[in-house]
């Protein structure tokens, strides 16, 4: 039997295993939320299970492929069936194929990346809504690009993905604002992720933290509920591409 829903904040992170969606599975955690871990590796769940045991807040390991309808279906009802209804979805699973001229860029990586990091998000949703709309209440973040307001040369496909994410925000908001559902779109430039490889270019000690992007999202749940920021962008403090020390010009 599933515990009083009214005690219990309840939270659906995909990409839970790295990255964003790790950082965000800990920070909801470590405020109170009940957490379901959606990535498609079972072991790597676990071991960001096993961070979150210590924060004495129910935890779900949900394997699936984002990108699998037949597989999303099922672990969204494995996961109601254990926790409760979702409160809050967010979207962070993604990927970035190696940079390359649309020209040259393969057909099947454009499909990869739309399917990942856009259709995801919009099948994710669409399911938890209905029980949102009944509940009057919830939150969709999806974690989009700050790339995707200033692309670069062979990034297309992923900017547009990304590009699209935040159209998708915007649009679902304006369905939904009235049953009192937040839906957000969170923008980061540089994070110091595995989705960035070694590049002598940039310095990598000015990009954000994946934890700074949690914390965002954490602010965003906490805001009043008669307001809501349909897109944060965040960028580090100091660009990661201009030589010299932080906090000279």
């Amino acid at each position: 039997m599933v515990a009083d829903e009214s005690l219990h904040r309840i939270a659906l992170v995909t990409g839970a295993s790295r990255g964003i969606g790790r950082a965000t599975a800990l920070c909801l955690a470590r405020a109170g939320y009940d957490v379901a871990l959606v990535a498609r590796t079972q072991s790597a769940l676990d071991a960001v299970a096993r961070e979150l045991d210590a924060l004495h807040v129910r935890v779900l390991v949900a394997p699936a492929d984002v990108t699998d309808d037949v597989q999303v279906e099922a672990m969204l009802q494995h996961v109601i069936l254990q926790l409760g209804s979702v409160s809050v979805l967010v979207n962070s699973a993604g990927v970035a194929p190696p940079r390359a001229l649309h020209g040259k860029a393969a057909v099947a990586e454009w499909d990869r990346m739309l399917d990942t990091c856009l259709r995801a998000p919009m099948l994710l949703s669409r399911l938890l809504l209905p029980d949102m709309l009944v509940h009057r209440r919830g939150a969709i973040i999806n974690i989009a690009s700050a790339y995707a307001r200033g692309p670069r040369p062979g990034e297309a496909a992923y900017v547009a993905a990304k590009a699209g994410l935040i159209a998708f925000s915007h649009a679902l908001f304006a369905e939904v604002r009235n049953s009192g559902i937040k839906v957000v779109a969170v923008c980061p430039g540089y994070v110091d992720t595995s989705f960035v490889p070694p590049n002598r270019r940039v310095d990598r000690s000015r990009f954000l933290q994946p934890e700074d992007v949690a914390e965002s999202i954490l602010h965003v749940l906490s805001i009043p509920t008669h307001a809501c920021p349909t897109e944060l962008m965040l960028e580090p403090q100091y660009d990661p591409e201009t030589p010299g020390t932080p906090g000279t010009p």
